[in-house]
């Protein structure tokens, strides 16, 4: 029974260390090649566009529509995660309240995965959550007339949160994936890394930059 524990909570352990050392390698690339991940070309994509749409009079009404397509997304996604908290919550709250004891270590293994993965949730929520605040402040900056000076004092504080709120709403996202691995470590501990190497391939791909796609 210990050997198995230990088996379980190695391969869950493992299992979390090998989605940080993904992350943390595209992380490193990004930083440094940032044409060969979509994170960061896409990051550097909006930018640009801010920078053009703020130099083409009359496309002001076009520029609101686009954040607001955005907004919605980011917004479909913080719902999202939310409703899967507050369902979490409900079901393992009395567990996550009274048996985080020292006790079984599968019992305490489960106990673990289960505040995992209400954390990960919440954390899903909260950048889609901030990622709607961004594209909100710039959809008031782009609103603005072109000629206003108050647009050309604000187009560079509208760059960042473009880049800000791009970037916080691919992180919700993928952290809302990454659920998937957590909720089968719940089930069956030594399913998990099967599972998390499946997600790993699936956002190797995910990342790849539109311009490598097409060559």
């Amino acid at each position: 029974m210990l050997t198995n524990s230990i088996l379980s909570w190695s391969v869950v352990v493992g299992s979390l260390l090998l989605m940080m050392a993904y992350e943390g390698r595209v992380y490193w690339i990004g930083k440094r090649h940032p044409e060969r991940t979509a994170r960061y070309a896409n990051a550097r994509l909006r930018m640009q566009w801010v920078a053009a749409m703020s130099s083409q009079p009359g496309f002001e009404v076009v520029a609101v529509q686009a954040l607001r397509n955005t907004l919605m997304s980011a917004t479909i996604s913080a719902s999202t995660a939310a409703l899967a908290v507050m369902g979490t919550v409900s079901l393992a709250g009395s567990s996550l309240a009274g048996k985080f004891v020292l006790g079984a270590p599968d019992e305490m293994l489960h106990i673990s995965l289960q505040a995992v993965l209400v954390m990960t949730l919440f954390a899903s929520y909260v950048c889609s959550a901030m990622a709607m605040r961004h594209y909100g402040h710039a959809s008031f900056i782009m609103s603005m007339p072109i000629s206003s000076p108050e647009r050309a004092a604000f187009t560079g504080a509208a760059v960042t949160h473009v880049h800000r709120a791009g970037l916080l709403y691919s992180w919700g996202l993928r952290l809302f994936l990454m659920v998937a691995p957590i909720v089968v470590g719940i089930l069956h501990p030594l399913a998990m890394p099967v599972v998390t190497v499946l997600l790993l391939v699936a956002l190797h791909f995910f990342d790849k930059p539109a311009a490598l796609e097409v060559e």
